[in-house]
């Protein structure tokens, strides 16, 4: 999978594509329904599959206090990418001049100039353009004079409801990390490189493998039993916690602190993914390191006692 950052590093493809336009957040199992039908498409013209993201995402350009945590950041986002049949992800920074945009020179430039697009799958509230004046008319009303269809795509059903980035983040809220692992087609995990901490945990016998993720929001919080990847052949069991530590002081961002069960090596600087697979509980203030050594002894067996439960599960062996 390619990625082209940005329109001016345009046109790539000479006969032109397949292509579809979101945020794609969380990258779940709609979402992937809309990649492989397009696929589909791009399979019966002979024709490539381009995704187009914006960078940041525009509400979090428009109103950043209003907008939620996300459930996949640009490196997660683009992991579960290369796991589907997409052959090249357009990535366009959101910033106060493409925003200001016209819809119609975006047409011009980005679909027709820059991308050739030949069929273009999107969603009828897709909105785009100068104060989000272009929409899925204006697309049906150009389309065919500039070479190319529209389709628009259908909601994907679990259970009666419709698979959407913000169900996925309220089933997180609610902790309910098996319903998040179906609508997700995979466990919610977060990518990163592995840093140096304060090492407190190997001082009271649990090393941690630290990641500093998502700033200052992040959809989840709390212990939880894991699994990483990246280290070894196999994704390894765990127990990580992910907030602010308030028994350590508390910090401005969000840390996540892996213990890796039955493992001893040095891991610095190594690039990992911890999925998450159970809440444990959630964060907490201990009135001392040694109430807190104890909560993460029962902790580790609670994670242990998880696994052992959990064992012949397939979604414990993903290597995203």
């Amino acid at each position: 999978m390619r990625l082209i950052r940005g329109v001016w590093a345009l046109p790539q493809f000479a006969d032109g594509c397949v292509a579809t336009i979101g945020n794609f957040d969380g990258v779940h199992l709609g979402h992937r329904s809309i990649i492989c039908e397009l696929a589909d498409e791009g399979a019966r013209r002979g024709l490539p599959v381009v995704v187009v993201l914006f960078e940041p995402q525009p509400l979090e350009y428009f109103r950043p206090e209003d907008a939620p945590p996300r459930l996949t950041r640009l490196r997660e986002k683009l992991a579960c990418m290369c796991d589907l049949p997409v052959d090249a992800v357009l990535l366009l920074r959101f910033t106060s001049a493409f925003a200001a945009m016209p819809p119609e020179t975006f047409i011009q430039r980005v679909l027709v100039e820059g991308l050739r697009v030949r069929h273009l799958l999107i969603g009828d509230d897709f909105r785009f353009g100068n104060r989000r004046s272009g929409d899925y008319s204006l697309l049906r009303a150009v389309s065919a004079a500039a070479g190319f269809d529209v389709a628009d795509t259908r909601s994907i059903q679990f259970d009666g409801v419709r698979v959407s980035s913000t169900l996925i983040r309220e089933t997180l809220s609610a902790s309910n990390m098996a319903l998040a692992t179906r609508l997700l087609g995979r466990p919610f995990f977060l990518c990163g490189r592995v840093i140096e901490g304060n090492r407190l945990g190997r001082s009271i016998g649990f090393p941690t493998a630290n990641m500093s993720v998502f700033g200052k929001t992040a959809p989840i919080s709390g212990v939880f039993a894991v699994t990483m990847g990246g280290i070894a052949a196999q994704p390894i069991p765990g127990v990580a916690n992910i907030g602010v530590r308030p028994t350590l002081g508390g910090r401005d961002d969000i840390r996540l602190e892996t213990h890796l069960f039955d493992f001893d090596a040095s891991i610095y600087g190594k690039r990992v993914s911890v999925y998450f697979h159970h809440k444990i509980r959630d964060e907490q203030l201990f009135q001392d390191i040694s109430a807190l050594k104890k909560q993460i002894t029962q902790d580790v067996l609670s994670a242990r006692a998880y696994f052992e439960h959990h064992a012949t599960n397939p979604l414990l062996t993903v290597t995203t």
